[in-house]
C-alpha cells in the first residue's frame, strides 16, 4: 500500500492501495459510503485460490458480523457489474480487529499514546521503518516517541503524512483495555440513537431503576497479554484466518465470508 493521490476524491485514507486492490477499493468504497461504512483495506490474496479481503467498519468505528454481512451483499453486484478479478475467489469482509491498520489521519489522532509500528515509502531521519508511541497527529505529520532510540538519534520524530507507506498499532494490554472501552462507548450511544429515533416523544416519569453495567472488566494484574488478547477477542477479536467461514462464525476479527464463482454467485 502506497500513499499516493486517490482518484477518489471521497477516500479520505491517507494510506490506500496499489494496481487491482486499488481498483477493488475504488469499486467498493463508494458502495460502503452510501451504507455508512467506512473502508479500511482491500487486499487480493493468493490463499485458498484467490481471497480478496476487505476491512471495514462503522463510521463510529464499531463494528460486527451482521456488519460485514451487509457489507459483503452489497459489494458483491458491484464487483459482478465491473467484474474486476478474472478467476474465481474466496470474499472475506472482516473487522480491523485490535491491533488494526491505520490509514486515516483521524486514526493516529484516536489511538494517540498507544504503540505504532511504521513503514515509510522514503527514506525520514535515515530510516523507513518506525516503532514508537504515537504523541501527536498534526497538519503536516505524526509525531513519535522512539520505543528505542538509538544512539545519537532524536527520542521523537516528525513522519511526514505523504511518506507513510503502512501503519498498525501494537498489541498491548493498555490498547485491549483502551479498544474494548472505545468499542463499549460506541455501542451505547449507537444504543441510545436508535432508542432516540424510535421514540421521539416525551415519556412519562417513572421510577428510578439502577442501570445494568456496562462497564469493561480490565484484566487482572497477574494475567498475560496472551490471556487478555483471548478474553478480548470475545468482544472485538483480533486476526482471521484463511480458511472459509460463514456469518454465524467468528474468531479474532468480526468476520463474513463467501466463496464466489463468477456468474455463478453463492452466499455463505
Amino acid at each position: 500500500m502506497t500513499a499516493t493521490p486517490n482518484p477518489n476524491a471521497e477516500d479520505d485514507r491517507i494510506i490506500r492501495e496499489s494496481g487491482i486492490d486499488a481498483r477493488i477499493a475504488m469499486i467498493v468504497e463508494p458502495v460502503m459510503r452510501a451504507m455508512g461504512f467506512r473502508l479500511v483495506r482491500v487486499r487480493l490474496l493468493g490463499q485458498n485460490g484467490l481471497t480478496l479481503q476487505i476491512m471495514a467498519e462503522r463510521e463510529d468505528g464499531t463494528m460486527d458480523v451482521e456488519g460485514c454481512e451487509e457489507v459483503s451483499r452489497a459489494v458483491s453486484p458491484a464487483l459482478d457489474v465491473d467484474d474486476p478479478i478474472e478467476k474465481a475467489y474466496h470474499l472475506e469482509v472482516s473487522s480491523p480487529g485490535i491491533d488494526r491498520p491505520l490509514v486515516r489521519k483521524s486514526d493516529f489522532a484516536a489511538w494517540t499514546g498507544h504503540l505504532v509500528k511504521m513503514e515509510t515509502a522514503t527514506l525520514v531521519a535515515d530510516r523507513k521503518r518506525f516503532r514508537g508511541l504515537i504523541e501527536a497527529s498534526g497538519e503536516d505529520g505524526v509525531t513519535i516517541r522512539r520505543d528505542q532510540a538509538a544512539y545519537g538519534e532524536a527520542p521523537t520524530l516528525l513522519v511526514p503524512w505523504d511518506a507513510i507507506a503502512e501503519a498498525r498499532l501494537i498489541l498491548t494490554d493498555d490498547l485491549i483495555r483502551d479498544a474494548l472501552s472505545k468499542d463499549n462507548r460506541a455501542r451505547k450511544e449507537a444504543r441510545k440513537h436508535h432508542d432516540d429515533e424510535e421514540d421521539p416523544g416525551p415519556r412519562e416519569e417513572g421510577p428510578e431503576v439502577e442501570p445494568e453495567s456496562t462497564s469493561v472488566d480490565e484484566p487482572p494484574e497477574d494475567e498475560s497479554g496472551a490471556q487478555a488478547e483471548g478474553r478480548a477477542e470475545e468482544r472485538l477479536g483480533g486476526r482471521a484466518g484463511g480458511r472459509r467461514r460463514g456469518p454465524e462464525e467468528q474468531r479474532g476479527l468480526e468476520t463474513f465470508a463467501s466463496d464466489r464463482e463468477q456468474r455463478d454467485d453463492q452466499h455463505c
